[in-house]
């Protein structure tokens, strides 16, 4: 009777026990010693002179003690984990080793697997990448990602964290390596580090692109900003396609939604556009405030997001309509229908104040055309900006910028670019009694456009 292939125990044949004086029956005997002969050549020699035929099986041991160990060091040595997983045991230690790495191009959203442990996936194109839950990856699970095409958003299961965001977006551009505590994921900082070194180290102030426009849909309520970026000192963001916000609703993330800081839109108003960066991810966004200052924007809608910079200005009408204008290169703003701010407005040798339809809290260079009469044959006007203080118009004061011609009661043209003070006022003068009527076609308003 051979050995019992499942428990490996042999039992000699019936008939092989023999007693004193008794007659050996040969047939139970032949096939005992035949038995033998086929174990002892089915046996492993210790000398390694043969090897095996068939798979070699091995108990399952555990970490402490190996299925298969080492005379010496019987705790190294391998073991059967759960799961049926192969574990090393090195000293009693379990020891892991990686899986092999692979490499994959993605053109679309994916979902990570317990499979893509260790693997590298390129993504061609804009994508998602879903994470599978961290209980089911495991810890100690890994991946690397490479943003080759378009950004990639990296979306953890449920309510589920990467480096403690519920997203992480992963520029164009740029890879990352993700871990798995089995509990939550964690990357390995580089490209959060790399982004943050190009914003410590760099200088300037500046805004390319980002042209301000009315919506061609919604002109009255909704802004259009093309695409660009935009930089303060050391903070910095971009957007690589045109965005909208609109002035009916406070601030919520993402074009076309909400941009005001607070309240609700007002009528002849000025509505400041400042360049945001969410922090989490470094996206770009739009509010608008009434405020001229950065340190005047209320913040309280702007939780996790960095004001980077003003870049540009928006007026309303007294309808709370925005104005529409044309934006041209280097912050310059023409309305598209110009506004009458004087309107057979007195003037006289005493020198006043005269208010614009311009952004208020700022000084801008407004865009200026006047007609003037007089009842004075040699009389002029001079339009001027309030920081020269109180001039004199006429040839024998400080001169003027529109005039009548020698004809009393004639009417006189003219234009400048005069700079106003922060309350939206240049000064006016005339060297006698006159009547002025003032156009304003627009304004500059310089946030570091340089083209």
């Amino acid at each position: 009777m051979p050995r019992n292939p499942s428990t490996g125990v042999y039992s000699k044949p019936a008939g092989t026990t023999p007693s004193v004086g008794q007659v050996i029956d040969p047939v139970p005997w032949n096939a005992l010693t035949t038995d033998l002969g086929n174990e002892i050549t089915n046996s492993l020699p210790r000398d390694g002179s043969a090897p095996m035929v068939a798979p070699l099986k091995a108990a399952g041991g555990t970490v402490s003690a190996p299925g298969v160990g080492f005379a010496s060091t019987p705790q190294t040595g391998l073991y059967l984990k759960g799961g049926g997983l192969l574990g090393f045991a090195q000293n009693g230690v379990d020891v892991s080793f990686d899986q092999a790495l692979v490499y994959a191009a993605k053109s679309g959203d994916y979902t990570a697997l317990a499979s893509d442990d260790n693997a590298v996936h390129r993504f061609t194109a804009a994508a998602t990448l879903n994470l599978t839950a961290a209980s089911t990856l495991g810890a100690n699970w890994h991946y690397c990602v490479i943003a080759d095409g378009g950004d990639v958003t990296i979306d953890p299961n449920g309510v589920e964290t990467i480096d403690g965001a519920t997203t992480l977006v992963l520029k164009d551009g740029y890879s990352v390596n993700i871990i798995c505590s089995g509990a939550a994921f964690f990357t390995n900082k580089l490209f959060a580090r790399i982004q943050s070194k190009a914003d410590s180290s760099a200088v300037g102030d500046f805004v390319v692109g980002l042209i301000l426009s009315n919506n061609g849909g919604n002109p009255n309520t909704h802004i259009d900003f093309t695409a660009g970026s935009a930089r303060s000192g050391s903070s910095f963001v971009s957007s690589a396609a045109s965005f909208t916000k609109r002035v009916t609703g406070t601030f919520a993330a993402g074009t076309g939604a909400g941009g005001l800081d607070a309240g609700a839109v007002a009528a002849n108003a000025a509505y400041f556009a400042y360049a945001l960066r969410k922090d989490a991810d470094l996206s770009f966004d739009v509010v608008l405030s009434t405020s001229p200052t950065i340190g005047g924007i209320t913040t309280t809608l702007l939780t996790g997001y960095t004001i980077v910079k003003c870049i540009g200005v928006v007026l309303t009408d007294g309808s709370s309509n925005i104005r529409q204008f044309v934006m041209y290169p280097r912050d310059e703003y023409t309305f598209v229908t110009p506004v009458k701010d004087a309107i057979s407005l007195a003037v006289s040798t005493a020198p006043a104040l005269l208010t614009l339809t311009v952004p208020n809290g700022v000084k801008v260079k407004a865009k200026l055309r006047f007609q003037f009469t007089s009842s004075s044959a040699t009389n002029s006007a001079l339009l001027s900006d309030p920081a020269q203080g109180a001039l004199g118009a006429g040839i024998v004061s400080d001169g003027g910028n529109v005039g009548a011609i020698q004809v009393a009661s004639n009417y006189a043209i003219g234009s400048a670019d005069i700079w106003t003070n922060t309350s939206k006022q240049i000064r006016q003068v005339a060297g006698a009694t006159g009547i002025i009527w003032l156009w304003t076609d627009g304004f500059h308003f310089h946030c570091g456009r340089s083209a």
